[in-house]
């Protein structure tokens, strides 16, 4: 039975992998998981220079999920490539860096130093907002998209992943500026924008007043746009947004993703990734499926 599945000439030996800023840089989950065991481990995002994030309180509790408001705070890429990479060269399993900036030449700046590493691919994180551009994020622009995409794909050493935002008009036409601009593949969906109001305090609950909402409530939104983008491009997919379990890993790639992210379940279960592979696989098994292939949007 296979459970391989390729994303940018990259094969990965199940389709399940963590999803960026809920699983630190695996160190510090690698007490509870066996990083072998998983499909590729996706890291913090990771600026040119080290970010101190938001001020506090950056997480709140809402029904079915989570908000955030970290601010992507990292240590940059210099501490990244001295102290992470060699820790995760440990382990038989690929490493997705993600990537955040505030403007294209920070982009460009972690991508270049990043080209000669030992990483297989970069997931750029484009739902940061750009200061060229009024602070809308780059993701929300097809048109900045492309662009961006085209400059990093002229740099990269490695396979291009545009993790795409949710919070716009039309998923599909954000992913079609992507692949048009050259991506390799697509990951959907980052955090819906929220926001939590405490009615005691009478304030908000974040200290950012918004925050990116995550968890089990958001999975059919992002199972939808999965399929959407699934119709729109050729490229693969990495689904993510609310996977708690098998089932829900499944959804996604009956909907037409080529591998799934699971990022919040790891918060309550930090078993949650190796439980999903184990279900999957009994899956197959159960309906004699030879190769997950056979899966990948099969529901059209």
């Amino acid at each position: 039975m296979n459970m391989k599945v390729k994303i940018g000439g990259v094969e990965l030996k199940n389709p399940v992998m963590t999803a960026s800023g809920t699983f630190g840089s695996g160190a510090e989950y690698s007490e509870f998981v066996d990083l072998n065991k998983l499909g590729a481990v996706v890291t913090k995002g990771v600026a040119d220079v080290p970010w101190t994030g938001n001020p506090t309180p950056r997480i709140a509790e809402i029904y079915s999920g989570m908000m955030n408001a970290i601010g992507l705070q990292n240590p940059g890429v210099e501490v990244f490539c001295k102290r992470d990479i060699p820790y995760l060269q440990q382990f038989d399993t690929k490493v997705i860096v993600n990537v955040c900036g505030h403007a294209p030449e920070e982009y460009l700046a972690v991508v270049e130093r990043l080209a000669q590493e030992p990483v297989d691919m970069l997931e750029i994180n484009i739902s940061c907002p750009n200061v060229n551009a009024n602070f809308l994020a780059f993701g929300q622009d097809p048109k900045h998209v492309e662009e961006l995409t085209a400059q990093i794909k002229k740099v990269a050493g490695q396979p291009v992943i545009m993790k795409l935002t949710p919070n716009v008009t039309d998923i599909a036409e954000i992913a079609k500026a992507a692949e048009a601009g050259g991506a390799d593949a697509v990951s959907l969906i980052n955090t819906l924008t929220g926001m939590k109001i405490d009615v005691n305090r009478r304030t908000f609950a974040l200290a950012n007043k918004t925050g990116g909402v995550s968890g089990p409530c958001i999975k059919p939104v992002a199972v939808r746009m999965v399929y959407q983008v699934a119709q729109a491009v050729k490229i693969p997919i990495i689904g993510m947004g609310g996977i708690q379990n098998a089932e829900d890993a499944l959804e996604f790639i009956l909907a037409g993703a080529s591998a799934v992210a699971v990022g919040t379940a790891n918060f309550m279960n930090p078993y949650a990734t190796l439980e999903i592979i184990d279900g999957i696989r009994e899956y197959m098994e159960k309906n004699e499926i030879e190769d997950i292939c056979q899966l990948i949007g099969a529901v059209r």
